[in-house]
């Protein structure tokens, strides 16, 4: 038997047992068919949850990077004897300004990323329950009143 945690291939293998092991008025195959759909979406969600958190960290890194970038060149502009220290104190507040209005604009994003990837994996979920219910419902109905 593979291992159980080597991914949903080990659901095959139990089917193989837990079909030997005959119980009368359950069909084996589709409950096994149904939990390896419901591993199939387990996985299909771990997948978007992992490429959104991965996004996010893209995200995360290139704001950073931006930000170094854009304080480099703040502070050499401020040490730069061009101007007046009146003109670098204005152009530090101005430049402050826009460095507050950039980061409620990346946390904006930021959160829409973990949004929309949440939102991907739950509806994945989600979906695979209402099938799963559906397919419990006809199997009962399949089985009839009394087993």
């Amino acid at each position: 038997m593979a291992n159980p945690g080597a991914g949903p291939e080990w659901l095959f293998d139990m089917g193989k047992i837990m079909g030997d092991l005959r119980a009368p008025g359950v069909d084996m195959e589709t409950v096994v068919a149904i939990q390896r759909k419901n591993m199939e979406a387990l996985t299909q969600a771990n997948q978007l949850a992992i490429e959104g958190a991965q996004a996010v960290l893209r995200y995360q890194l290139e704001v950073s990077r931006r930000a170094m970038e854009e304080f480099t060149s703040l502070f050499q502009s401020l040490l730069s004897p061009n101007g007046s220290m009146e003109d670098r104190v204005a152009k530090q507040a101005e430049a402050s300004k826009q460095a507050m209005e950039k980061g409620i604009s990346n946390a904006r994003e930021l959160t829409e990323l973990m949004t929309k990837a949440n939102t991907e994996a739950f509806n994945v979920i989600s979906k695979r329950v209402a099938e799963s219910l559906e397919e419990i419902r006809d199997f009962a109905k399949k089985r009839g009143p009394g087993g």
